[in-house]
């Protein structure tokens, strides 16, 4: 079991970036892949990025690549999202993943642990 904490999520400027925080935490392991869905309102949620244990590997949703970035720090307990170019679209909540193992996937089933989410709007 993994334990997701997300932080960061909060009104922005369509165009403005905004950078979101997943902190994991609970039992010893050694690779957790991890990543990011989000939910807009009356849509089903769609993932969004993920990240290899070791940060090597990464997946991003089509449509944003090369506006979002995800990372993870040295010590593979925390995966961030760097926003950059937001859009109105881009509104949602945003839930941290994780999965403990060396696979990396991009389906909801790829991921067991889920946080709680942290709300994302981008005004025009």
């Amino acid at each position: 079991q993994v334990q997701l904490v997300e932080s960061g999520g909060e009104w922005v400027q369509a165009g403005g970036s905004l950078g979101l925080s997943c902190e994991a935490s609970g039992p010893t392991f050694s690779s957790l892949a991890m990543g990011w869905f989000r939910q807009a309102p009356g849509k089903e949620r769609e993932f969004v990025a993920s990240i290899s244990w070791n940060g090597a590997s990464t997946y991003y949703l089509h449509s944003v690549k090369g506006r979002f970035t995800i990372s993870r720090h040295s010590a593979k307990n925390t995966v961030y999202l760097q926003m950059n170019s937001l859009k109105p679209e881009d509104t949602a909540v945003y839930y941290c993943v994780a999965e403990e193992g060396y696979a990396l996937g991009t389906t909801e089933a790829d991921f067991g642990s889920w946080g709680q989410g942290t709300q994302v709007t981008v005004s025009s």
